[in-house]
């Protein structure tokens, strides 16, 4: 799904965005009629679906290039760019689950004006698989034994097994073959066509115009889409941090900002700005290095990671840096049918972690405060980006800990490198590692887990930074992608979410909803904790000079 943990590149000093603030008064003079200005604080990574997991990137599809089927304010499913959402009954998918047949609308095009076709899908398919582009992943598409296009307006995709999650994971943007398949056959790659960063033609209620790295980017109405906007412009400005996007909202300079603390949601209260929670399933969370060759011994003790989330108030933290705004995670599927409901949060008892500890083989030998055996101690690498409340929450994190004896070494990363694959946490330097993240959301599943996503030299991209194999886990993960039975996938996804709990595999902090901010300008602002931006073209500024 859309991953917070995700590379990103903000090139914008605070001098140059404090100057374009005072100057372009909101973003209304770049552009004319009506002008709605996001602040974003992350710039985009890419604009091409095939290359980014980034969040920022992902979400503003919606505004360009649709999604085939989005998902509304409730989460559920709707047709965009087909005609109906496949099922058993309609005949759009066969009796096994193996095959999906999608009709196209034949009332939308491009941008460009050139129809909307199956080859188009067929196409994606090829660039999503294709050896020759360092996509950010293959999965689901790399589940898939065929495509075709049965005719011009017909996709018929053939799974090699029954592959249950296609809703909440296929068609993250499709790309337009007449436009970039001859890209592909002059290069022998997409990697580094035009398109990628100034993609002038795509399919949805606005188009690309233009974007300015470190500053801005624009995307205005598009006159080839059915539904007309109201808005006639979407100006995104890119500010260096949290700061720079609260003062342009309270400032008026801004109609609508996301992704700020909770810490901030008072005064942007205070200055009229309306915010509101929108649940995405993102969870905020520490990931263990459970593998590879830089493994520490006491982790791989599930004794110590037991200590380890026991030793730390999660609890306390929520109240003090979080505003009590929110509430402790204990799994991926918290408020879900999914999770075991058995399941709680690890409780704060340092005492129960002491014992533990004790009972490992961790002990003080040396008196210097610190646990160790076998002539090593118990200090641990703790790293993530440089978002405000994760500083704070790594400084109250090393100061507990230390109480039972644990040590953390607290690492700090700018965005582009902590999240890079080839960065210090992808790389597999880092013990602990912090970031929030969803599943394919609606849908439980997750491919971080996989023994295969492992990385390695013959797959560098792999998602499981944690490197943990668990056999059992594993097989898990796959038998879900095969059951049809809502029922019997519920009781799989129990058993994941217990032996994640149980082994400590991943700790849960606290639940971290997407929080959105608008004036009073925008009007009719529905969010989707999916496709954030798929009613966009509905949304209206009340007082806009026409």
């Amino acid at each position: 799904m859309w991953q917070k943990r995700m590379t990103w590149s903000v090139a914008c000093l605070v001098i140059i965005t404090s100057l374009l603030l005072a100057s372009c008064g909101g973003g209304a003079a770049e552009g004319e009629g009506k002008v709605a200005t996001f602040i974003f604080t992350q710039e985009f990574d890419t604009l091409n679906p095939l290359y980014t997991n980034m969040w920022f990137s992902q979400i503003t599809n919606a505004v360009w290039l649709v999604w085939p089927w989005q998902f509304d304010e409730k989460n559920v499913a709707y047709p965009v760019l087909v005609t109906e959402m496949p099922t058993v009954e309609n005949g759009g998918i066969s009796e096994d689950g193996k095959v999906l047949t999608f009709q196209l609308r034949d009332d939308v095009t491009w941008s460009d004006g050139e129809p909307l076709t199956a080859d188009d899908f067929v196409f994606s398919w090829e660039m999503y698989v294709a050896p020759e582009n360092t996509v950010a992943a293959t999965y689901p598409y790399d589940q898939i034994e065929s495509i075709e296009a049965a005719d011009d307006k017909t996709v018929v995709v053939t799974f090699a097994e029954t592959f249950v999650p296609w809703e909440a994971s296929m068609w993250h943007g499709i790309l337009p073959a007449h436009v970039l398949r001859s890209v592909f056959e002059e290069e022998g790659t997409l990697d580094n066509a035009e398109w990628n960063l100034a993609p002038t033609v795509g399919i949805g209620p606005y188009v690309f115009e233009e974007w300015e790295s470190g500053s801005f980017a624009r995307f205005v109405a598009n006159e080839n889409w059915p539904e007309q906007p109201n808005i006639d412009e979407i100006f995104i400005r890119f500010v260096p941090d949290d700061a720079a996007q609260i003062n342009a909202l309270v400032a008026g300079e801004g109609d609508l900002g996301t992704f700020f603390d909770y810490s901030d949601v008072a005064t942007l209260e205070e200055a009229g700005v309306e915010v509101f929670a929108v649940d995405s399933g993102y969870k905020e969370g520490w990931y263990y290095l459970l593998g590879g060759e830089n493994l520490h011994p006491a982790l791989e003790d599930v004794r110590v990671r037991q200590a380890i989330a026991m030793g730390f108030d999660r609890f306390s933290i929520i109240e003090d840096l979080l505003l009590g705004l929110t509430t402790p995670a204990a799994s991926y599927w918290d408020n879900s049918i999914w999770v075991d409901p058995t399941i709680e949060p690890w409780p704060y008892d340092p005492d129960r972690a002491n014992e533990l500890l004790d009972d490992a083989g961790w002990v003080d030998t040396n008196g210097d405060g610190t646990r160790d055996k076998d002539g090593v101690e118990l200090v641990l690498d703790y790293g993530s980006n440089q978002r405000q409340i994760r500083l704070d929450l790594q400084v109250v994190a090393q100061e507990q800990l230390a109480e039972i004896g644990v040590g953390l070494e607290l690492h700090n990363y700018e965005s582009d490198l902590f999240f890079d694959q080839e960065g210090p946490a992808g790389a597999g330097e880092l013990d602990i590692m912090e970031w929030s993240d969803t599943t394919y959301y609606p849908d439980p599943d997750w491919y971080y887990w996989l023994c295969s996503e492992i990385p390695t030299p013959e797959n560098p991209e792999g998602a499981n930074w944690q490197r943990i194999c668990d056999e059992e886990l594993d097989a898990l993960f796959q038998l879900q992608l095969t059951q049809s039975d809502p029922k019997e996938r519920q009781e799989t996804f129990h058993e994941i979410s217990r032996i994640l709990y149980d082994e400590v595999y991943w700790l849960g902090l606290f639940q971290d909803p997407d929080l959105w901010g608008t004036n009073e300008r925008l009007q009719n602002v529905k969010i989707s904790g999916v496709t954030p931006f798929f009613n966009i073209a509905e949304w209206d500024l009340a007082d806009a000079e026409e």
